[in-house]
């Protein structure tokens, strides 16, 4: 099967005319435009992107990955795959480790599985190694002190798919689990009154990674740069939510601008609520209202997620400014990156997974390919 006609986003992070091929599945030939024979997908006048990779999403469409349930679990990967997400890492709540064991379990079996929409490629543990005075929408109760005997149980029980672990720096024993952890997968520094020394010396301790930036951490000031300093200087990636609610459009050109192309990652941080109308959904336990597209908790206020999916966040940037080809990379190309799993997905290359995406001229989403199959949902 060929794709012929499109404007193709490279490896390169760059637009070109040209065909690309693909068999059982996996992407097999990128030649130029015109050159290859065989059944043709005509994507004349179109964008073709890579599937865009979600690294930090909780859920969607009154399903949560905290919920341990198969069909819920079903039911969202559609989702995604609907909206041009083509791969998530499953990301989980803090919640006692008894419910944690069961939300491993189930988003374990669902681990590199296709035929459900967006392909589960990990787990992005999110808690309970938090700060409780920047927990967020994180429910207090069930923040605890880091612990590496129980992240290495979880992991094990994960089967291995453990991909992002999420932690404050600051707290007793975060410095050995963050050397520790590294063994095993990324480590991110989240929900954190770090200064900038603290954070630093985490990403010295092997943590390359910042969830959801500027949320739950200390502001950027100019004498107390904090852990948004420390990650400019230090960090290979960083997370930020594009929905036009976390960060204000303004931020979102200045941090493409501090940290350049290859280190943002867009994120959605969705929850349950993403998809859904205004209404009364449930969080990490908590209760939380969307209305208008903001989801906040119903006791205190706090900002508790996103009610955007990922291409909505990649709309925005490009709304806010963002170039088009910088706010594909930071969908696709770095989150992949950022997880260790751009060796199969990610990006428009021999040998990946044919997971890409047909946009017009407006940026609307037209077609969806997972593994070379044309994606229409359930």
């Amino acid at each position: 099967m060929i794709v012929r006609g499109g404007l193709v986003f490279g490896a390169d992070c760059k637009f070109e005319k040209c065909d690309l091929e693909f068999n059982n599945g996996i992407i097999t030939n990128i030649a130029p435009a015109g050159s290859l024979a065989g059944e043709i997908i005509d994507a004349s006048g179109r964008y073709v992107l890579p599937g865009f990779v979600d690294i930090h999403t909780h859920g969607c469409v009154n399903s949560d990955f905290c919920d341990a349930n198969p069909a819920g679990i079903e039911k969202m990967l559609s989702y995604y795959g609907k909206h041009g997400i083509t791969s998530i890492a499953a990301t989980t709540m803090s919640l006692d480790l008894e419910a944690l064991t069961c939300v491993m379990v189930a988003a374990a079996s669902y681990c590199g599985k296709r035929g459900y929409g967006a392909v589960l490629h990990g787990i992005n543990m999110e808690g309970p190694f938090l700060n409780k005075a920047k927990c967020g929408a994180q429910k207090p109760e069930n923040v605890i002190a880091p612990d590496i005997a129980a992240f290495e149980r979880l992991f094990e029980i994960s089967n291995g798919n453990i991909r992002l672990l999420s932690l404050a720096p600051e707290l007793p024993g975060a410095a050995e689990l963050i050397r520790k952890a590294c063994e095993y997968c990324k480590v991110s520094l989240a929900h954190t009154n770090a200064d900038y020394e603290t954070a630093a010396a985490a990403f010295n301790a092997g943590a390359s990674h910042v969830t959801h930036m500027f949320n739950a951490m200390p502001p950027l000031t100019h004498r107390e740069p904090g852990v948004i300093g420390a990650a400019f200087d230090y960090a290979d990636f960083a997370e930020i939510i594009c929905d036009g609610v976390h960060i204000h459009s303004s931020v979102v050109r200045a941090v493409f601008e501090m940290f350049g192309r290859g280190r943002i990652c867009l994120v959605s941080d969705s929850i349950r609520a993403t998809g859904m109308p205004d209404g009364e959904y449930e969080l990490g336990g908590q209760t939380i209202i969307l209305k208008g597209g903001r989801s906040n908790l119903s006791v205190g206020g706090a900002i508790a997620g996103s009610a955007a999916n990922l291409f909505d966040c990649f709309q925005n940037a490009v709304k806010f400014g963002i170039p088009l080809e910088i706010a594909v990379q930071a969908a696709a190309i770095n989150p992949a990156r950022a997880v260790s799993i751009d060796s199969l997905v990610g990006s428009l290359e021999i040998g990946k997974a044919a997971d890409f995406l047909i946009l017009g001229s407006n940026l609307e989403l037209i077609h969806v390919y997972i593994g070379g199959e044309k994606y229409v949902g359930h």
